[in-house]
């Protein structure tokens, strides 16, 4: 099988981690309320709009509560890895390739283990990488890799900013990476499924930050779709859609300094809690509905893939 010219593909992707927007820490109670709440509202709309969906799960809230993975299983979608936690500490892109060696093995036998499935598509937490997470992707099995935003503009409001500059000059169509920079083309063995970009991301964040401005980015996406045959891809996190109640005073400070701080901390948390929780679900609803309508065939990274490559 092969991709058919004349079929538009779009990739729904999930973030599932134990990160509290709310309270802007990780939190072992996000973790469940993701579980119990947020999950079944992302698998209700995904069954009513027929589709089917990646959900990268980072191996701490797997090992944590591991129903989170099991509860898609029935429902056709694809177990794909987050790492092995989504600490900022611990990011990829401050990782040394044996860390990350390591981390991407514990997080796939963890998460392998649950599904009994192979895990073969990854995306970095907080889309942070480095020159060596090709190299530990292909040495740990991965096919393919979702970290990558093309032309996407607001990389200042997250960590690891200056590493994500390579996005600007990032190609907008799926492709192999260069083995030591997956925001290049190359002979490696990694597939690329960019996250959408038309100056802001296709993402849950942006959706409910500003409906109005992600539906002329949606439509941009729309169109160069059509025009160059590439697929839609939008990312969301199951903790955008969970209430919760804000038990912080201060914003706590993990950048390393006063300007990132004031960026990726303080202003980045603000803007995060516009639309979040209930309010958000109706705009999710919105885009699937858009979709939809528009033709659009919903498949997951794993299969996408397969049909891109012919590789099984």
């Amino acid at each position: 099988m092969t991709i058919s010219a004349k079929t538009k593909y779009c990739l729904i992707t999930n973030d599932v981690e134990t990160t509290s927007l709310w309270n802007h820490r990780l939190s072992d109670k996000t973790g469940e309320a993701v579980m119990k709440d947020g999950m079944p509202v992302l698998l209700d709309a995904y069954r009513k709009f027929h589709v089917k969906a990646t959900f990268y799960f980072t191996g701490y809230i797997a090992s944590k509560f591991p129903d989170v993975v099991r509860m898609i299983l029935p429902e056709g979608h694809e177990v794909g890895c987050h790492g092995l936690t989504h600490d900022p500490k611990q990011a990829f892109d401050v990782l040394s390739l044996e860390e990350q060696i390591d981390h991407l093995q514990r997080a796939k036998d963890i998460l392998q283990n649950i599904c009994g499935q192979e895990v073969i598509s990854f995306r970095a937490p907080a889309l942070r990488v480095n020159r060596f997470t090709a190299r530990a992707l292909e040495k740990t099995g991965f096919k393919t890799d979702s970290s990558v935003a093309p032309q996407r503009m607001d990389m200042f409001l997250s960590f690891g900013s200056k590493k994500k500059l390579k996005w600007l000059t990032a190609p907008r169509s799926p492709y192999f990476t260069s083995p030591d920079d997956l925001a290049k083309k190359g002979y490696g063995n990694i597939f690329e499924i960019p996250v959408s970009s038309f100056l802001l991301p296709y993402t849950g964040t942006m959706m409910r930050i500003s409906p109005s401005l992600i539906s002329v980015a949606r439509s941009f996406l729309a169109l160069e779709s059509q025009l160059f045959n590439r697929p839609v891809l939008f990312l969301i996190h199951p903790n955008e859609l969970i209430e919760e109640e804000i038990e912080i005073s201060a914003v706590e400070r993990r950048a390393g300094n006063y300007i990132s701080y004031l960026l990726a901390d303080k202003l980045r948390y603000h803007l995060k809690l516009k639309n979040l929780g209930r309010k958000a679900i109706p705009l999710l609803y919105s885009q699937l509905d858009y979709l939809g309508s528009k033709g659009y065939k919903f498949t997951t990274a794993n299969e996408f893939y397969r049909l891109h490559t012919g590789r099984m």
